[in-house]
């Protein structure tokens, strides 16, 4: 095969992908991989998202007379994890040079 030959049709293959990318930008179901793949992944978060709301709603609807989360947060406090909702934590961290720094308010 000769140099001519290749480049030739190399030549050829980029004026069909030129092609192929105009069509797409005028026309975007000419171009079914490109406009199906984008639909499918914003059809498969707006899925994920119903999912994640239905979950949540179920979580937090199934039984509201349940306060087990108040028994294992009183464990946990027993067994020494500190309250990050205490004043004197709240205090510190608001004196706290570095974790202002990395939240960017110092």
């Amino acid at each position: 095969m000769s140099m001519g030959y290749i480049f030739k049709k190399l030549a050829q293959k980029l004026v069909q992908e030129r092609e192929k990318q105009a069509s797409a930008s005028t026309n975007p179901i000419g171009n079914e991989n490109v406009f199906l793949n984008k639909m499918t992944h914003s059809a498969l978060n707006l899925y994920e998202h119903k999912c994640d709301i239905n979950n949540f709603s179920k979580l937090v609807l199934s039984d509201p007379e349940n306060d087990s989360h108040n028994r294992i947060m009183d464990e946990l406090f027993a067994s020494g994890v500190k309250d990050p909702f205490e004043k004197s934590k709240l205090t510190q961290l608001s004196d706290n040079k570095r974790f202002l720094r990395d939240l960017g308010l110092d």
